[in-house]
């Protein structure tokens, strides 16, 4: 029997992609996504809670990232949690989960000119970007990440 290990978020970028090329031009863009919850408490005051989630593109729609998406972009993105560990230069043990993508869509409205945010040329409103196959889990460079 296989698990399952999908993860839907709606958020906010909470800075342009940071985008860097790998070995063969590999393309990866990283950054922080804001998921923002509200609710009342039992005083029926209203309560927002944010988590930060690290969001990992590869290939094709980290290419789409850097070209579309910006501070503050709302997106929906589907992927899987992927945990990487490693040690740090005094030798202590740090982990980080992310997001690895592969499917994007932008929710950011349209304006009068036809794109995003003052953005000409970005394709219509709610379009779907799957991503590009990604490597098999070990042949990622999960301890190699640039950033």
């Amino acid at each position: 029997m296989r698990g399952v290990n999908r993860v839907m978020l709606i958020g906010n970028l909470g800075k342009d992609p940071d985008v860097q090329y790998l070995e063969g031009n590999i393309a990866v863009a990283k950054f922080p996504l804001a998921t923002t919850e509200t609710y009342k408490d039992r005083a029926g005051k209203l309560i927002s809670q944010t988590e930060w989630h690290t969001v990992v593109l590869w290939r094709g729609l980290a290419e789409l990232a850097q070209k579309y998406l910006h501070k503050g972009s709302l997106i929906y993105v589907e992927g899987r949690l992927r945990t990487r560990s490693w040690d740090d230069r005094e030798g202590n043990k740090k982990f980080a989960t992310e997001i690895v993508g592969d499917n994007l869509i932008m929710l950011d409205k349209r304006n009068e000119g036809g794109g995003y945010h003052g953005t000409p040329g970005i394709p219509d409103a709610h379009e779907t970007f799957p991503g590009t196959e990604l490597p098999p889990l070990g042949d990622e460079p999960a301890e190699g990440l640039p950033f």
